[in-house]
């Protein structure tokens, strides 16, 4: 990561942490009053081949300690009516902006994978995580809506993860590598761009144009 890149980082994060303080309290007065503790849900991460850490998000889901993978089809009934409204707009990800002040992520990159997939596909993963991992990037905004449509069909883990392995980790890992090869600081903040649009009723978003998206 480049020094400017950083110094984004960290200056737009503190800026977002105190322009949405209300949201986060109205959020996590809903997530305690509607679904009690933990307000907050850890998963490990990798931020390189052999550095982990803590990504953080609002809870979504009823707790279940055997809880492996990626989300599919064979965990939609533990997604709770509150936590299915949070990840429509991708609410559920607002702690990660303590996670890109401490610079565990960026803001913009290659979605932080599992220990298990980087364990699967080191080679792969190697040149992927050549990048700081983000919150958003070009996989996201291109491919989140077909992984969603392709892991909600499968109706157990072994099915999820099969599909997500054959289909999934290969062409998200070709476009963050797209993005890698690509990446200025322009087109980091129409990636910014596009993802604050979900917040945005649809009627009123503005139209993708360019290279990218």
């Amino acid at each position: 990561m480049t020094p400017g890149k950083r110094l984004f980082d960290i200056l737009f994060s503190l800026y977002l942490m105190v322009f949405l303080a209300p949201v986060f309290a109205v959020v996590t007065w809903k997530v305690w009053r509607q679904q009690g503790g933990p307000i907050f849900y850890g998963s490990e991460r990798m931020k390189s081949p052999t550095e982990a850490f803590t990504l953080w998000k609002y809870r979504t889901m009823a707790d279940d300690p055997s809880d492996t993978g990626v989300t599919g089809g064979d965990k939609a009934s533990r997604i709770t009516p509150l936590g299915a409204a949070l990840r429509r707009r991708r609410l559920d990800e607002l702690p990660q902006l303590w996670n890109i002040l401490k610079g565990d992520v960026s803001f913009v990159g290659p979605r932080p994978p599992l220990r298990r997939y980087v364990e699967m596909f080191p080679d792969l993963y190697g040149e992927v995580l050549k990048s700081r991992p983000g919150v958003t990037g070009l996989a996201s905004l291109i491919y989140s809506p077909h992984e969603e449509r392709i892991l909600s069909a499968c109706n157990t883990a072994a099915e999820t993860e099969a599909e997500y392995i054959r289909v999934c980790v290969p062409r998200k890992a070709a476009l963050d590598l797209l993005y890698q090869r690509n990446r200025t600081f322009w087109m980091d903040v129409k990636l910014i761009s596009w993802t604050t649009a979900k917040f945005l009723p649809r009627a009123i978003r503005p139209k993708r144009k360019g290279k990218w998206v």
